[in-house]
């Protein structure tokens, strides 16, 4: 006969008991008769599911049992499920979730020497009056034709500036305060950048149509803003085909001006009156301007052949009472 199984001591060093055998072989007749031994079933013990118990309970082992483990059924190989065919329906969205995060992980692209530069130029920093100042270049890009350099004249350092009004944006812009302020800026720092001694401004205010005139503030505030030192050193004004609109604006403008200012300011009324009074060879006079010109030389001509061809005017009549008087003497 076996010898008992050793008692064990628990952790409050109270003999336990070993644990149970779940079959035993039975003695008798099945043996004796040399037949298989036959094994004696145990009822399992009870287990109780209550979710009551304390903390130290977890670790007991429960008196009851609600469960009959020989009532139970296992599955046999039909219930078992195939998950060869469900595999890509777990994979797909695990793969479209790494897509996303590597769309969103995208690096940012490193911009190259010649980006930065490209990116330098579009914006730049000027400072007027003391002020510093950031022009968007890429908002006034196709403004900047307004101001442009026309060489020098009299002792070669004094330049001349030409002021295209016909380059001037649209007032029917939605964005046309932002691009005049940010044109205004430019003009202003331009100027000085091109000025170093003497200068004249040459004002091509032709083909301009009214809705691209500058208002009368913007003139204003360009007046005001320029430096004391370029209103010093203007010396010449010129206003190539004047319109009535620009004289009207310059005649209410003239109590805010200085009387020396005013004196600056010339009218010139065709391209050859302008290439009489400085030389033309750098001057840049835009297409319009130019047909402009033409159209008002070929109109003054036909005007004056006109005048001409009806000849001079037919003297009056005397009067009835100067006509008897004379006779009378």
């Amino acid at each position: 006969m076996d010898p008992p199984p050793e008692s064990r001591m628990n952790a409050d060093g109270v003999e336990s008991r070993p644990a149970p055998p779940t079959s035993l072989p039975l003695q008798g007749s099945s043996r004796d008769a040399g037949g298989p031994a036959q094994r004696k079933k145990l009822s399992a013990p009870r287990i109780s599911l209550s979710l009551d118990q304390s903390e130290d309970d977890l670790f007991d082992t429960p008196d009851d049992l609600d469960i009959n483990v020989d009532d139970l059924d296992t599955p046999d190989e039909a219930d078992y499920l195939d998950y060869t065919d469900h595999e890509m329906d777990w994979e797909e969205p695990q793969a479209s979730g790494r897509n996303s995060v590597k769309e969103s992980r995208e690096p940012i692209p490193t911009l190259s020497a010649e980006d930065e530069r490209q990116d330098a130029r579009l914006w730049r920093t000027v400072i007027i009056g003391e002020q510093e100042h950031r022009i968007n270049m890429k908002l006034i890009e196709p403004y900047q034709k307004v101001i442009s350099h026309g060489g020098y004249y009299g002792n070669g350092v004094n330049a001349i500036i030409v002021f295209a009004a016909c380059f001037l944006p649209d007032s029917n812009r939605e964005d046309y305060h932002e691009v005049m302020e940010n044109l205004f800026l430019y003009v202003i720092s331009t100027l000085e950048l091109m000025v170093a001694e003497d200068y004249m401004i040459v004002y091509l205010n032709g083909a301009t149509p009214h809705r691209k005139m500058p208002g009368l503030g913007w003139l204003k505030r360009c007046y005001q803003m320029i430096d004391r030192r370029l209103r010093k050193n203007l010396k010449s004004f010129i206003i190539v085909h004047p319109s009535w609109f620009i004289r009207t604006v310059l005649a209410i403008t003239r109590p805010f001006i200085s009387s020396k200012f005013s004196s600056k300011i010339k009218y010139v009324n065709s391209l050859a009156e302008l290439e009489e009074l400085i030389p033309m060879e750098y001057v840049h006079i835009p297409e319009s301007i130019v047909r402009l010109d033409e159209e008002l030389r070929e109109a003054a001509e036909t005007s004056r052949i006109n005048a001409f061809l009806q000849g001079p005017d037919v003297m009056p009549a005397e009067p009835e009472s100067e006509r008897s008087s004379a006779s009378g003497s």
